[in-house]
């Protein structure tokens, strides 16, 4: 087998993956499999996911093929088995019990590939009270303690982070992280196993530097009075003239006095330390960033230490000098999109192909991947 490497494989190249369709983290865990090389085939049902989202626009099924296989129907588990038998990794986002129900739970799927990595994807896990269950990031984020962390007010309510914090960092990220050691395990060990990745563990271990902090007096148990969640006036987010909003991350020392000589209060620098001062302190640095636009500031702090950002929109973001010159986002299709992380010297990951259609691929995966069963239908309107 050649290791001869091109600038089209990632690192996961030659590693097989069985994506049974669902929402969310589940889709952006295969989506990140498949950015970095993997042959990722996402079985759709006939009818879609039933959210109404444009298929050339999910971007979560790029770098993927589709196949369409009806798992209701009598032949439906057994072709999705016929998959299973040549792959390295499948992943399903099912409430638990229902891929056992259809015929491809884990002793299914193992029996036939005993070598299989199962990775299974769900808000609680597959046990516990709430197991079965319906719930969203903001629930699970709820519970374990990340959500009641966030925002600037002890007496309002908390800051909800989008679904970037539980879906994505505490679901999505483990179980690539998951299902990547298990596949080495499988690889060295020639045994496979199932991977149980909860959002509500993820998010848990998510927050272990705050629960040290906590534990060594470091940190209140509420929000907006620590040091990282705004409580801080030299770590938190100002408005500027027209409306905007600037970032400051300044913490260390060295770089709080760059932060204070370039916004000209170098006067009230003696406050950092001073707890009781603190409230001036916040006020002067919200006065003068309310003098100058966020164009303004962003130059003056441009190329210091100051570690302050201007807060740029989604659409802005791609333009910011910086992410340019590393072209963290890419164009494909004209949807700007951003490209795979993290980088790799000698297997890069690379936008290969758009979002996968549903169905659009069954032929090739039919040929490539050795499966005669796999039918051609056309997806439901």
């Amino acid at each position: 087998m050649s290791t001869t490497h091109t600038a089209r494989n990632g690192p996961l190249t030659g590693v097989r993956v069985v994506e049974l369709a669902g929402i969310g983290p589940g889709p952006f865990a295969a989506m990140l499999l498949a950015d970095l090389g993997a042959d990722v085939v996402r079985v759709d049902r006939p009818g879609g996911a039933g959210l109404g989202v444009d298929p050339a626009r999910d971007l979560t099924n790029r770098n993927k093929r589709s196949v369409l296989v009806d798992l209701k129907a009598e032949d439906g588990p057994a072709t999705v088995l016929d998959l299973v038998e040549r792959a390295d990794i499948l992943v399903e986002g099912y409430r638990p019990g229902v891929a056992e129900r259809l015929g491809v739970g884990p002793e299914a799927c193992l029996a036939r590939n005993p070598r299989l990595v199962y990775g299974r994807m769900t808000g609680w896990g597959q046990d516990g009270p709430l197991a079965p269950t319906a719930g969203h990031d903001i629930g699970y984020i709820a519970i374990t303690g990340a959500l009641g962390m966030i925002g600037p007010d002890p007496d309002g309510p908390p800051t909800i982070p989008a679904n970037l914090v539980g879906d994505y960092a505490g679901g999505s990220l483990y179980l690539v992280i998951g299902v990547l050691a298990a596949l080495q395990h499988a690889r060295t060990h020639g045994e496979g196993q199932v991977v149980d990745a909860a959002i509500v563990d993820g998010t848990a271990h998510l927050t272990t530097m705050i629960h040290a902090m906590l534990a060594a007096g470091g940190w209140q148990d509420r929000r907006g009075v620590n040091l990282l969640d705004g409580g801080c006036p030299f770590y938190g987010v100002y408005e500027t003239a027209d409306g905007g909003h600037m970032a400051v991350g300044a913490l260390e020392e060295r770089f709080y006095a760059d932060f204070v000589r370039l916004l000209g209060i170098e006067d009230l620098a003696p406050a950092r330390r001073d707890l009781a001062r603190w409230p001036e302190l916040r006020t002067a640095v919200a006065d003068r960033f309310r003098s100058r636009t966020r164009e303004e500031w962003t130059a003056v702090f441009d190329g210091s230490d100051a570690c302050v950002a201007p807060v740029l929109s989604l659409r802005e973001a791609p333009s910011h000098p910086h992410l340019l010159a590393r072209a963290t986002f890419e164009e494909r299709d004209g949807i700007a999109q951003p490209a795979p992380a993290p980088r790799f010297s000698v297997t890069p990951g690379t936008l290969r192909t758009g979002p996968a259609l549903p169905g659009a691929d069954t032929a090739g995966v039919a040929r490539d991947w050795a499966v005669p069963a796999l039918k051609i239908q056309e997806p439901e309107a």
